[in-house]
């Protein structure tokens, strides 16, 4: 059988847009999205597609060429899902609550060529393209309007900006196109598709660049994985430019789904569209799980919702209350760089007889790797071997599949650092249980070590989250004189709290449920924790706040202070004799309205210290400068 080798007919190169012609052929009249009081047909999104597609190439976009959008999920960002790449393009999804220069950065590494941009996120993007150098030129832009919301006229250009506003729009685009376009297929499947920048939740952001095998594996494998079925209801709660939503807007299109498209991720807008709607699958991280679960709304659904939750391991005490209420939680793991979930907690009908508290423990667990994801590992960073399989040997977690990423735009190094021993290197701390199932720990920058101990954060927080009034909390380490670091503490309250603990009952209530060198030293109260838009706790910013804090007392701009001494806490587990005589632990008690994450205030041994801290970014910002229409070029 040597002689028998690939031949055209056989090695087709495998991409995801496909899904979208064979929807239109077998649901063509079926509703394919929903958006308050617009609804399109399977036909009308295939068609729609298909136009945008036309216009970029009628207006010069070559394959290749990188074409950003900045939207929420509406309609329109839906559909350039499909209509980016079926142009020969490839497509950037930019995350909408980025600022100004970040997006500048992103939008000049990329070197993006054209931008969708929402009407409300058209000043950010005036003032992103006032920041690129003179030499450097912008890109064409197109406008998302939308004509369900009671939406204000575009905001007027920056004062730093010299420009006259005059562009058509998205729909103008969708007006002007050919409906018999025939889109541009990747001559191989290992061509990029999407270009896909980290959420920097620990450093600045990296460009991935994701194939069409791999965003064409990555769908069939969730769709198989989750179990979607034809013609599900799918509200989306997760943002598409989070890893282009998990693959299911290409997913949906394979199975004939509708999306119910939403603005804003609100508690009240999303019960009021399951009921409306009759919803049957979502997306979300933790973060949307807890916001549902603590609403006043929050009553049992009339009918079960499956919801899919990844991002940051979600608390037991998080999913039982969604379970409670009738979500059905299904947990998986996976990374930007990987395009989606590559691991699930695969669900065995025995654990259905187990207590609920231990049922949310053994779901809080990431899993196995889903059906057509090749292998995962945790294994001893140093040495590479592989760590026992009893739940408490850490190592990182690693993994290879087809869906995984070709590497870092414009990062040699970067690429290769994370990509050896054929093996993509997460960065991501966890353990292996004698079942086989992973569970992640920790970030590898968020394990705090003290007194020669790993101490995961995530377990420290999933001990917080079991307290009744607290809302949110995260773990970070903060330098300590005696023990190198110590544990470090945030929490939100729920609102409404007539009874509101304070540092010490957060501390006594930790003593009681954790080892002694585990419990935090240093709890500081704010009314919201720092996240990306996607809901991850941004936890760099929390470490670089815990590194000015003093021994005794923290000062804020719009703080009060608290602190007291506690008895000292055991040692760690290698240190068999206790510390009696030094006071080790203080407590931090802060109420502010707002956090700033550019800029706090903090005083430390009498002396008032200023402590600025901003995103480290790639490339050196230049000064604002004047646009004209030779330079930002308008539709």
């Amino acid at each position: 059988m040597e002689e028998l080798k690939p031949m055209p007919p056989s090695s087709c190169p495998l991409t995801p847009l496909g899904f979208l012609e064979r929807a239109a052929t077998v649901y063509g009249d079926c509703p394919s999205i929903v958006y308050n009081n617009t609804t399109y047909t399977w036909s009308e999104t295939h068609r729609r597609c298909l136009k945008v597609a036309s216009s970029l190439s009628s207006i010069g976009i070559k394959p290749g060429h990188v074409v950003s959008v900045v939207a929420p999920n509406v309609p329109a960002m839906y559909e350039l899902q499909f209509a980016v790449p079926m142009s020969g393009a490839i497509l950037n999804n930019i995350n909408t609550r980025l600022d100004a220069r970040t997006i500048s950065t992103l939008l000049r590494h990329g070197e993006s060529k054209l931008v969708f941009v929402d009407y409300l996120s058209l000043d950010v993007i005036l003032e992103a393209l006032s920041l690129f150098p003179p030499e450097t030129p912008c890109p064409t832009l197109v406008l998302i309007t939308d004509d369900e919301e009671e939406a204000p006229p575009p905001p007027p250009p920056p004062p730093s900006l010299s420009v006259s506003v005059d562009f058509c729009t998205y729909e103008s685009m969708v007006d002007e196109g050919d409906p018999e376009f025939k889109w541009v297929q990747p001559q191989s499947e290992w061509d990029p598709m999407v270009l896909n920048y980290t959420s920097g939740t620990t450093s600045a952001p990296k460009g991935v660049v994701l194939s069409h095998r791999a965003t064409f594996t990555i769908t069939i494998g969730s769709l198989i994985d989750w179990s979607l079925p034809k013609q599900a209801v799918y509200l989306w709660a997760l943002p598409i430019f989070h890893a282009n939503g998990w693959s299911y807007p290409w997913g949906l299109a394979a199975v004939g789904g509708t999306s119910i498209c939403l603005r804003r991720v609100e508690a009240p807008t999303i019960y009021s569209l399951i009921k409306r709607h009759g919803v049957t699958h979502m997306c979300g991280a933790p973060v949307v799980l807890n916001m549902l679960t603590n609403s006043p709304m929050a009553e049992p659904l009339q009918n079960p919702v499956q919801i899919l939750t990844a991002g940051a391991p979600p608390p037991s005490t998080v999913l039982s209350r969604a379970e409670s209420l009738g979500f059905v939680v299904s947990h998986g793991y996976g990374l930007t760089e990987t395009a989606g979930l590559v691991t699930s907690c695969a669900w065995k009908r025995k654990w259905n007889t187990f207590p609920a508290t231990v049922r949310a423990r053994l779901k809080s667990r990431q899993g196995v790797p889903i059906v057509g994801f090749t292998e995962m590992d945790v294994v001893d960073p140093n040495t590479g071997k592989s760590v026992e399989r009893d739940g408490v040997s850490l190592g990182e977690v690693v993994l290879r599949g087809g869906s995984v990423m070709l590497g870092y735009f414009k990062d040699p190094s970067g690429t290769s650092k994370c990509m050896k021993d054929g093996w993509f290197y997460t960065g991501d701390v966890g353990v292996i249980h004698s079942d086989g199932y992973l569970e992640v720990k920790d970030r590898s920058k968020d394990v705090i070590i003290s007194g020669g101990e790993n101490i995961s954060s995530v377990e420290i927080e999933s001990v917080l989250y079991t307290h009744p009034a607290v809302n949110e909390a995260a773990v970070v380490a903060r330098p300590d004189e005696f023990w190198g670091e110590s544990p470090c503490a945030f929490v939100s309250l729920k609102h409404g709290l007539s009874n509101k603990p304070g540092e010490r009952d957060i501390i006594d209530y930790c003593r009681e449920k954790m080892a002694r060198f585990m419990v935090p030293k240093t709890v500081v109260f704010k009314d919201e924790l720092p996240k990306t838009s996607t809901g991850k706790i941004q936890k760099y910013l929390l470490r670089e706040y815990a590194k000015e804090l003093d021994s005794s007392k923290v000062k804020m701009a719009t703080g009060k202070v608290g602190s007291c001494f506690y008895p000292p806490l055991y040692s760690p587990r290698w240190l068999q004799t206790p510390f009696i005589a030094t006071p080790i632990s203080t407590s931090i008690c802060i109420s502010m309205n707002s956090f700033n994450q550019s800029t706090y205030f903090a005083k430390k041994r009498g002396s008032e210290i200023i402590s600025t801290f901003q995103k480290n970014q790639a490339t050196v910002l230049h000064q604002p400068r004047h646009l004209c229409n030779t330079l930002a070029r308008f539709l």
